[in-house]
């Protein structure tokens, strides 16, 4: 599979890598619990924003943005928690989506 260029410029900075057992299982202990006990997708864009990330959607994934390096860290479906099942719980998001038609951003 051809991986595909960032708005920047780098395909590397667009969707996040493979994750290792090892991090994921880290990374869902950290931010699981986040995600599992947001109501609402301000809320959970807060709580994330309080930690030190952000979510951005890129090519209809939900990725999760380490603002330190900004940097996809995972998606949602990386920590049990999908696009579709935090959708039909916290409703469909409302974005605002970028000029390339690949990335949006919670409103």
């Amino acid at each position: 599979m051809q991986q595909m260029a960032s708005p920047s410029g780098g395909p590397e900075d667009f969707l996040p890598g493979h994750i290792d057992c090892e991090t994921a299982a880290l990374i869902r202990g950290f931010l699981g619990p986040i995600f599992a006990h947001a109501r609402s997708w301000q809320g959970l864009r807060a709580a994330l924003g309080a930690r030190g990330y952000r979510l951005e959607f890129r090519d209809g994934r939900l990725v999760v943005i380490a603002r330190e390096a900004e940097r996809p860290l995972c998606t949602g479906r990386d920590l049990g928690h999908p696009l579709i099942e935090l959708a039909r719980r916290l409703g469909r998001p409302q974005l605002r989506i970028g000029r390339e038609g690949r990335t949006g951003w919670l409103v």
